[in-house]
């Protein structure tokens, strides 16, 4: 591979990130990933994300509430 392309490639986040990116708890990431398909990739024991990945999965609509209050 080529040096340019690895200074393209997209930086995976870890966990904590990404509960600090949607302001969100870990166990509604969790929610997210079991209940409604969040992009989540399993690497050992912890979870690791990309952040276009997890953007266009908000934009799909997939995001909506978990077990929330609505009708």
């Amino acid at each position: 591979m080529r040096k340019d392309n690895i200074n393209s490639l997209e930086e995976w986040k870890p966990m904590a990130a990404i509960e600090k990116y949607l302001s969100v708890s870990r166990e509604t990431i969790l929610q997210y990933i079991n209940k409604k398909g969040m992009p989540a990739h399993k690497l050992g024991r912890q979870w690791r994300f990309k952040i276009s990945e997890v953007d266009e999965w908000l934009r799909s609509g997939n995001a909506a509430d978990v077990g929330g209050n609505s009708p």
